[in-house]
């Protein structure tokens, strides 16, 4: 890009390094003269979306000449319902990073700071820098730690909350470590937190927690008016590819995140899957239990390979290879497994996997042995 064009950048988008996702699979395929390869690399459900989804998106997709329900009445109304919050308390988005991005224009500027975790969510420095504001990283538990190796410490995050800070991000469980805060935890921290600070909760992997640590989100809610959760239906719903994700918060806060909202952020279609989404409970417990078998599974066995992974309440495993894991990752490609490489979260030594069918956890072990051998 031209230098002066870089000029003309606000200063913190000078500075930003854009989020890379990985490549397409047809591309990689072309490249490394394989076929059939897996993809575990992205936390997406291997299950697919619903049924009842797919009917929902025959149903509509004739009308997509028209604007969408900018407001998303019928999805507002319904996840209000589950949550019982009034839908004023919703704010939708492009899936939940939109509604990261949110948080950070409607409180943020180059005055205040926000605060997040080592190894948090890639989104949270992204968003902030985006705005021009001062990123605060706490540091988080050591990879030595016994209960939570790399997981969120609340009392570092705590400490790095000053008179500058308008928000906290808390990812539970936090991608790419998997880790987690229990309940009590969480309430114990949001109750040291200054009411002027706004605290997101991103909950985008909430439906894998194990139930007794699922927290109550509408008696949070109704404690802490400072609290935003973030949702999405990109995970447990498998709709990744409509981009359709949620707030749910005060309604003065969400009035505020809807002020700078895009008028129509979330399709038509989207819409439609995720209503019809919310009820198919039969698709979202079988994904919740092929993910808890697919993780002990793949658990005991990466153990028994002598290879250590960090505790996860996520779709996914992090493992740690205690070298560089570039090689390992590459390997993986040429066997047509495609993972993810954490070198830009400064865990060069880790890869991520999703878990997959059983299957496709078949074929990971199995290349992943190729690979070490």
């Amino acid at each position: 890009m031209p230098q002066t064009f870089e000029k003309l950048a606000a200063p913190g988008v000078q500075r930003l390094q854009p989020y890379l996702p990985g490549k397409p699979v047809e591309e990689l395929e072309r490249e490394l003269g394989i076929t059939d390869s897996i993809k575990l690399a992205s936390n997406e459900n291997p299950l697919g979306p619903s049924a009842a989804a797919l009917r929902a998106i025959e149903q509509c997709y004739r009308d997509i000449h028209y604007y969408p329900d900018g407001s998303a009445f019928k999805l507002a109304e319904r996840l209000g319902a589950r949550f019982k919050l009034d839908p004023a308390c919703l704010t939708f988005g492009n899936g939940s990073n939109d509604v990261l991005e949110l948080v950070a224009r409607a409180f943020l500027t180059p005055d205040h700071s926000a605060v997040y975790s080592q190894y948090a969510f890639a989104v949270y420095p992204i968003v902030v820098q985006a705005i021009g504001a001062r990123a605060k990283i706490a540091p988080a538990y050591s990879e030595t730690d016994a209960n939570m190796p790399l997981g969120h410490d609340p009392e570092a995050l705590l400490g790095c909350i000053d008179a500058t800070t308008r928000v906290v991000f808390v990812a539970n469980p936090n991608n790419p470590t998997g880790t987690w805060m229990d309940t009590a935890t969480i309430k114990a921290m949001l109750e040291r937190i200054p009411p002027n600070v706004i605290v997101v909760l991103d909950l985008a992997y909430y439906e894998y927690l194990d139930d007794e640590l699922k927290p109550d989100i509408n008696a949070l809610l109704a404690r802490h008016e400072n609290l935003i959760v973030t949702g999405t239906f990109s995970k447990v719903y498998a709709l990744a590819g409509l981009r359709i994700g949620y707030g749910l918060s005060h309604p003065a806060v969400a009035d505020l995140l809807n002020r700078v909202r895009q008028p129509f952020n979330t399709n038509l279609i989207a819409q439609a899957a995720a209503l019809a989404a919310l009820d198919d409970e039969a698709h979202i417990q079988s994904s919740v239990q092929m993910n808890k078998a697919g993780k002990t599974e793949l658990q005991n066995a990466l153990a028994q390979m002598g290879l250590s992974c960090l505790p996860t309440m996520g779709n996914f495993i992090t493992v740690n290879f205690q070298q560089d894991a570039a090689p390992i990752f590459q390997g993986l490609l040429r066997e047509g497994v495609i993972v993810r490489p954490l070198a830009n979260y400064q865990m060069p030594t880790y890869l991520r996997i999703t878990i997959g069918t059983a299957e496709q956890n078949e074929r990971l072990l199995a290349a992943l042995s190729e690979v070490l051998s």
